[in-house]
């Protein structure tokens, strides 16, 4: 009757990656249940018998831990997909609070970050450290002082016991910053013309006229570079601009004309970019970097064409970028040329093979690092991603300290030696064992396949001293670039 009945039960066939026509239900096995229920049938059931149900059980909970992964998969996609839909504060809520979101078809990203502060944030365990507070802020002495005295009321000019007048002893002084809104004012220029009067025949000789951003243009350089100024360091598109000039002095000029003299500016200072690109090749560390920009093609489609800017910079040094239309490999291996130092970078292909031969390539842990983040964003519970970002906190801690007491690239790099060496092979061994259990295409799995596929680049920084943990500071240079792209379009 066993023989039968157990028979009757195990004829479903093992599941593979694709899904059966007809699924059936698959018995829930722990390792535990499934050792006592094959000690129990090895003493009930013949040995050919035994050794078929055995395999079959084995297949079972295989085909269930496979499920499981699968399963976990499927939802950490779903999960990203709600994410990237509801925006980064949807990070901090649950499975069943997204759903829940799903469900109401007109929730504003307003609603949701309402929603994910619902939800109050465990005390940290560390101790932070209290800062001082700076107290009120000095305002500049090299700022001009414009002094305004306030008199007394008359009331207060008579002695209010004898009835004298009272005299001025002193003046309670307190300072607040002012500003004076722009003047605009027509320059008049008068070049002065001269003659001979005993000599016609030599003609008249005028003053000659000073050299210029734009020949007769209607406006001075100053408009042009004030212009340029608020386009590129306060982030104020052409058209606001266009506008206010318009209400500020009644002249309508176009957002044409000011591109115009956008494009004239960026054409003068090419020698001066030319000249900080061969001074950033002529030394020995690079960071590079791209971020994605609009450009419009007037092709009459309607759509703005995808292109990018290339930064390439050295830490607390200087910063250039090279605009291009893809972002294909021809952007960094035209501007590096033949360079031969060390560039560091997230890793993305189209940095292979460009530079001169003796180039070094290193790594980014800010990078590396930054997938296990998002694998933890979506599954809460993932201690093996959590784990492996604790390590590389304590990895960035050690470049903390050496910020802290401002050591230089030789102290900074004893104490690396010091402290990173075995922390480094503690986060190897940690992430190899992790890959192992994990799917290839879920977040931990590429965050893992991702870091050890880069290793050799990310120690790199134990043989080169000058060389940082991260490209943070590139990205840096960046945020200006991403900024005006968040607040306001090009024109």
């Amino acid at each position: 009757m066993i023989a039968s009945a157990h028979g009757a039960c195990y004829q479903k066939s093992i599941v593979s990656e694709s899904i059966p026509s007809s699924p059936q239900s698959t018995p829930s096995l722990d390792s535990s249940s499934n050792a006592d229920l094959l000690e129990k049938l090895k003493t009930q059931l013949p040995d050919a018998l035994f050794a078929q149900v055995s395999g079959r059980l084995n297949a079972y909970a295989s085909e269930a831990a496979y499920s499981k992964l699968k399963i976990q998969l499927l939802e950490e996609r779903l999960r990203l997909q709600r994410i990237e839909k509801y925006g980064p504060g949807s990070e901090k809520l649950s499975n069943l609070q997204l759903e829940l979101l799903e469900q109401e078809p007109g929730v504003s990203s307003e609603e949701v970050a309402a929603e994910s502060e619902r939800e109050v944030l465990a005390p940290d365990s560390k101790e932070k450290k209290k800062r001082k507070h700076p107290g009120r802020q000095t305002l500049p002495a090299d700022l001009p002082r414009v002094e305004r005295i306030i008199a007394c009321t008359p009331e207060q000019c008579v002695c209010g016991n004898c009835g004298g007048e009272t005299n001025v002893i002193g003046y309670e002084v307190s300072e607040v910053l002012d500003v004076k809104p722009a003047e605009y004012f027509v320059q008049v220029t008068k070049r002065e013309k001269r003659a001979c009067k005993s000599c016609p025949e030599q003609g008249v000789a005028a003053a000659p006229l000073p050299a210029r951003i734009i020949d007769k243009s209607l406006v001075s350089d100053g408009v042009i570079i004030d212009t340029v100024v608020n386009k590129y360091c306060d982030h104020s598109p052409l058209y606001r601009q266009s506008v206010a000039l318009l209400r500020d002095t009644g002249i309508d000029i176009s957002r044409a004309t000011m591109c115009g003299w956008v494009m004239t500016i960026g054409e003068m200072l090419m020698p001066m970019a030319k000249a900080m690109q061969r001074q950033l090749l002529a030394g020995s560390y690079i960071q590079a970097d791209e971020t994605p920009v609009d450009v419009q093609t007037h092709d009459g489609s309607g759509t703005n064409h995808q292109a990018y800017l290339w930064q390439y910079g050295t830490p607390y040094g200087m910063t250039v970028f090279d605009f291009r239309m893809s972002r294909k490999r021809e952007g960094p291996l035209n501007f590096l040329g033949n360079f031969e130092g060390l560039l560091q970078t997230d890793a993305y292909a189209a940095y292979d093979r460009v530079g001169g031969a003796k180039m070094v390539h290193a790594g980014c842990w800010s990078h590396a690092r930054r997938y296990f983040v998002d694998a933890v964003k979506l599954n809460k519970q993932d201690a093996a991603s959590i784990r492996a970002v604790q390590l590389m906190d304590k990895l960035f801690s050690i470049d903390a300290r050496a910020r802290e007491e401002k050591m230089d690239h030789a102290s900074r790099h004893a104490l690396r030696q010091q402290h990173a060496s075995p922390l480094l092979e503690e986060i190897r061994n940690h992430i190899l064992a992790m890959s192992k259990t994990v799917l290839p295409k879920s977040a931990a799995g590429q965050a893992c396949s991702y870091t050890l596929a880069i290793w050799k680049r990310l120690i790199r920084f134990l043989d080169h001293p000058a060389l940082e943990l991260s490209t943070n500071l590139a990205e840096n240079s960046m945020r200006p670039i991403a900024m005006k792209g968040s607040l306001c379009p090009s024109f």
